[in-house]
């Protein structure tokens, strides 16, 4: 044991929240996203399908674990982790989707689709990108509805954990 009390060679659990958060910003930074363009729509909304469910139970497990308790799980790690890869799912389909014409107006780059995911998730809407297209429009209107679902659940669940963490007890909903 160190004196900081952890043993040498062990890896902090924020430090693999950072790292998860910086690969993923990577990824999203570098890898190709030609694949999901005009040429095969059908792919496009597969994947993005397939990514909201894949995190959609994710989150849902976080959530249930927090909500039972379960004292060995760290939900102040995945579930920042699930919040963000959300934000760049959103973001990689609104560039894909800005690829087709008529679908946005100012979307131009990765970090203008981050940027307008942020806005929109954050419900600010400043009015330089616009969707202009019935599958744009569509797109935000799902990261909407899934946000208002799933991201704040994961949230409230979230700060019902740190309450608990700090109080040393865990909150209870039933009003007591």
């Amino acid at each position: 044991m160190t004196s900081s009390g952890t043993r040498p060679g062990r890896v902090r659990p924020w430090a693999v929240g950072l790292g998860a958060l910086c690969g993923l910003s990577a990824a999203y930074a570098l890898l190709p996203l030609d694949f999901f363009g005009p040429e095969r729509p059908v792919h496009g909304w597969l994947v993005l399908l397939a990514l909201l469910a894949l995190v959609a139970v994710l989150l849902l497990r976080q959530i249930t674990q927090v909500l039972l308790d379960r004292h060995d799980t760290r939900p102040g790690l995945v579930i920042p982790v699930l919040m963000w890869f959300t934000v760049l799912v959103f973001a990689a389909a609104y560039l894909s989707l800005a690829k087709q014409p008529g679908q946005f107006a100012g979307l131009h780059t990765r970090v203008d689709a981050l940027y307008f995911t942020v806005v929109s998730l954050a419900t600010i809407g400043y009015g330089d990108i616009v969707p202009t297209g019935q599958s744009a429009r569509l797109v935000v209107i799902a990261q909407v509805g899934y946000a208002l679902v799933f991201l704040t659940a994961a949230a409230t669940a979230l700060s019902r954990r740190i309450r608990g963490r700090l109080t040393g007890r865990p909150e209870h909903t039933d009003g007591g």
